[in-house]
């Protein structure tokens, strides 16, 4: 109700007692400008079509209710298409649950701790198809004390040696068990070994079917909260996947080179045109290629705002880059709705597009918009320029001086910056460009 006083999340995301160095929580649920349930209901259709123009509007005063979140995201990350109906989201459901419980069971034949409620923390082969005879997988698997340690060895390889592909998909299962362990433990959720094991099966199984990227640190930073807000496990995954789609070329890899490299020097570029004097300072101090902004690119501000704090960013950021496209460029799918053009032909109502994305329309430009993060970085680096400036004298300082913003950012502050700087940017772009051609 309007006008009412504002109320605190964290009742919806429990933080162990123990748990004493946890930043605290800005995001607070605000009537009349938080998405709630009731106004989330009454964006549908009696059909089921969703008013997104408006419900991005919502999101952008205020966030969302945790209550309605995870239904929420879907839309956001482009699972459903806001024109399909209650019938064939429901059959669409269906089908991506069935979908994943196939790829779960394929999994589970190869290794069959996938799906088993349990998952491992130490290796069980060798990069090149050995099995390992391994106690502590026999332990942390609940295996008979008694019965013999190379039975699960001997079954990887039954039927003759693997195949290079599964192989390489068994070797980093230990990895993706070292990494959920380590994962949100402040939250009482994962108290509850289920929720570890089921965040553990929803990554392996993610790393079966994207072998190219296969597993790296910080995707379980980006799967757990789906996990914690979608119930269903292959709800869960499919969300996972299609924030994948957004995010895993940063997560791709070759001997020499990392993917959200390309990012950071995005970053730099930015950085260059709307803070020159920081970044000829970054530069000097040996930081021009921003390694130390990584990590915030990396797992999307994970670690610089409280659990809830960073949803909050999350779905702000989703909202602001907002692409009614985005599920037809994603499934290619013949459904019986309005049907998108592409990225070259966008001529739906612009209030269906995210604030973000409208502003990236205006531009006529031939290269891929950049995606808001960089600018959010960049916005962040921009509030701590005078600080940097004058009391950085080496990369550690950068460090810390970022390191301690923990907890201390505002998410619609940095949004709200982000597209100040948006703008500065494009503008000093094409005005540099403009001379250039003059």
């Amino acid at each position: 109700m309007r006008g009412a006083p504002s109320e605190p999340a964290d009742s919806y995301y429990e933080v162990r007692p123990d748990s004493t160095d946890v930043p605290a929580t800005r995001f607070r649920i605000k009537p009349g400008k938080t998405l709630s349930v009731r106004k989330w209901l009454a964006a549908f259709s009696s059909d089921g079509q969703l008013d997104i123009g408006k419900t991005l509007n919502r999101i952008h005063r205020g966030g969302i209710h945790p209550a309605i979140r995870g239904e929420v995201w879907e839309f956001l990350l482009g699972c459903y298409h806001p024109m399909s109906t209650f019938d064939e989201r429901k059959q669409m459901r269906q089908n991506r649950r069935a979908q994943y419980v196939r790829l779960k069971n394929e999994c589970s034949k190869m290794f069959p701790v996938v799906g088993s409620g349990k998952y491992i923390t130490a290796p069980v082969i060798t990069e090149d198809g050995q099995p390992i005879r391994n106690p502590v997988v026999d332990l942390e698997t609940n295996l008979d004390a008694n019965a013999n340690r190379t039975e699960m060895a001997n079954e990887l390889t039954s039927n003759g040696p693997l195949d290079m592909k599964v192989v390489q998909w068994m070797h980093t299962l230990h990895q993706i068990g070292l990494d959920v362990k380590r994962t949100d433990r402040t939250l009482l959720f994962y108290d509850k070994p289920e929720n570890l094991s089921k965040l553990w099966d929803i990554l392996s199984v993610y790393a079966w079917i994207d072998i190219d990227v296969g597993y790296c640190q910080g995707m379980s930073d980006l799967c757990s909260p789906m996990i914690i807000l979608l119930e269903n496990e292959a709800d869960a995954f499919w969300c996972f996947e299609r924030l994948m789609r957004r995010l895993r070329g940063n997560f791709q890899c070759t001997e020499t080179f990392v993917g959200v490299q390309t990012q950071l020097s995005n970053l730099a570029t930015v950085t260059q045109v709307i803070d020159p004097k920081l970044h000829q300072h970054l530069e000097t101090l040996g930081g021009g290629n921003y390694l130390f902004a990584f990590r915030m690119l990396m797992v999307l501000f994970r670690r610089e705002f409280s659990f809830c704090d960073s949803l909050y960013l999350w779905e702000m950021m989703w909202a602001l880059e907002y692409d009614p496209d985005l599920f037809s460029l994603y499934e290619e799918l013949e459904l019986n709705m309005e049907k998108a053009e592409g990225p070259k032909g966008k001529s739906k109502p612009t209030r269906k597009y995210g604030k973000y994305e409208r502003e990236n329309m205006k531009i006529k430009s031939v290269d891929a918009p950049l995606p808001i993060s960089v600018f959010l970085v960049a916005s962040v680096l921009k509030d701590k320029s005078s600080v940097l400036l004058h009391q950085a004298r080496g990369l550690d300082d950068v460090v810390k001086i970022l390191n301690d913003m923990t907890g201390n950012l505002d998410a619609k502050k940095a949004c709200i910056g982000a597209l100040k700087l948006h703008k500065k940017y494009v503008k000093a772009k094409t005005h540099r460009n403009s001379k250039s051609m003059g």
